[in-house]
């Protein structure tokens, strides 16, 4: 591995971070452009969560092979393809003139975008002297916490002083500075001894996702009779069932069983798909409710969203005394019990003041911050040096789906409760998010549950394999 000189080496922690921020700015900016899509599209509101899904489904399936692509083909090729395809796929979001045409173009960003973080995590750990490491690691992270705050401010400010297709384009002008830079000076390397791809296993966990979401969504987005959706749900968890067989007899699986002798990650792993539910469902909810339910325009909703970022940002600084102090398993229980409390709370904002609605919004924020720091850590610390590439993927990919399946189920729940609240009746769509919040703040409790099964003496240290820094 050929080390970069200093100047280049900047560059390469450039090339990487833009592409990270590109990616965690996309997954939150579209949220508060939602009505105002729906309304130039003939679309209800409640049915875009579609666009949202489409992305980070995309994502979530092709997280898994992102790191035999760079080995195969080249670390550079894949990233520039990356970049192109976040790119393109912006301009046709940007150009689409149907909800369809929109799904289908947020797939191809979602294509780009699932390569983005991996690989570029990866270039940095083949090309970065060990001893500047952490701190390489630390400068990419912060453009996955500053994306997530600028977001929903940015997408508002845009909506409201151009159109929504802006929060689509202006990915175009930093994806072709994106393009030139990673051509000339990112460098190149791959593995000569990559074995072949577990295309088998591989297909049955992605149709398996797949088929999963769209029987959760099938019965309020597209109309499906119950039996299609227990069809559905039945070959989702066959296909499920199905590779754990297959990884048992293949000698090379996508992810090895032995993962899931390491206890802290199984329980780590489960808690992370359902607690992320809840965690997923709000960044839809919350300014959905402000625009559709209290009639705030698109700026104030983003420019409200800002407490929840900036929060977690500072509650960072908090989290590892907290955990060395109570131990995972106390911390994770009574955190996640908190966080279920305060997303239910959220069902009382109509009747907040502004302060008051700032101060909830910030509180969410620090909680939400604690709780995906002790999940993220508690799940990859106990992974050995072989093991941590293909767990870390499989952790990547559950994360990705368990943020579908937050606004899956959000959007689910609303359009169940909305006909039970007199549609048409002034304050009937406000009752709905009201029953929405509550029963998310429920299943987010309910997976405190999970996290009382780790030992009462596993704490702050481990391994030191370093946990998803984008939350």
């Amino acid at each position: 591995m050929t080390q970069a000189d200093g100047g280049s080496f900047r560059i390469l922690l450039w090339i990487v971070a833009v592409g990270f921020f590109m990616q965690t700015l996309d997954s939150t900016i579209v949220n508060t452009a939602l009505p105002s899509m729906a309304r130039a599209l003939g679309e209800s509101p409640l049915s875009m969560h579609a666009v949202i899904i489409a992305y980070a489904l995309t994502m979530a399936m092709l997280i898994p092979a992102s790191g035999w692509l760079a080995d195969r083909f080249g670390s550079r090729n894949v990233f520039l393809a990356a970049i192109v395809l976040f790119t393109l796929g912006s301009v046709a979001c940007a150009a689409s003139t149907s909800l369809t045409q929109l799904v289908l173009s947020r797939i191809v960003q979602g294509a780009g975008g699932a390569m983005l973080l991996p690989v570029g995590r990866l270039v940095v750990l083949r090309n970065v002297p060990r001893d500047q490491f952490l701190a390489a690691m630390s400068f990419v992270a912060i453009p996955g916490l500053i994306g997530p705050l600028v977001g929903p401010t940015l997408g508002g400010w845009l909506v409201q002083t151009a159109s929504w297709h802006w929060i689509f384009l202006i990915n175009l002008p930093v994806g072709l500075v994106g393009v030139v830079l990673t051509v000339l000076y990112m460098p190149d390397s791959r593995n000569p001894g990559v074995g072949r791809f577990d295309m088998l296993g591989y297909l049955m966990l992605s149709l398996g996702m797949v088929a999963l979401s769209f029987s959760l969504d099938g019965l309020t987005d597209f109309g499906f009779e119950r039996a299609t959706v227990l069809v559905l749900l039945v070959f989702a968890f066959a296909l499920i069932v199905g590779y754990f067989l297959h990884a048992q007899r293949h000698p090379a699986p996508l992810f090895p069983l032995s993962l899931f002798r390491i206890h802290t990650y199984t329980v780590g792993l489960l808690g992370n798909l359902f607690a992320r539910i809840g965690s997923g469902a709000m960044p839809f909810l919350i300014p959905l409710l402000l625009q559709v339910g209290l009639a705030r325009s698109p700026l104030e909703a983003g420019m409200m969203m800002l407490p929840v970022a900036a929060m977690a940002m500072t509650a960072k600084r908090a989290v590892t005394r907290l955990i060395n102090r109570y131990g995972y398993r106390r911390f994770l229980v009574v955190n996640t019990l908190a966080l279920g409390g305060l997303q239910a709370a959220f069902a009382f904002m109509p009747l907040l003041s502004l302060p008051a609605m700032l101060v909830l919004l910030g509180c969410y924020g620090a909680v939400n911050s604690f709780q995906f720091t002790a999940m993220n850590t508690v799940t990859l610390r106990d992974l050995d040096p072989a093991g941590a590439g293909s767990g870390n993927s499989l952790f990547s990919m559950v994360q990705m789906l368990s943020m579908s399946l937050g606004v899956t189920v959000a959007g689910a729940l609303l359009a169940t409760f909305t006909p039970h609240f007199a549609a048409g009746i002034a304050g009937s769509a406000v009752t709905a998010f009201q029953a929405t919040f509550v029963t998310i703040g429920l299943l987010t409790s309910a997976s405190a549950w999970i996290f009382w099964h780790l030992d009462s003496g596993v704490s702050g240290g481990g391994r030191g394999v370093p946990a998803d820094e984008a939350g």
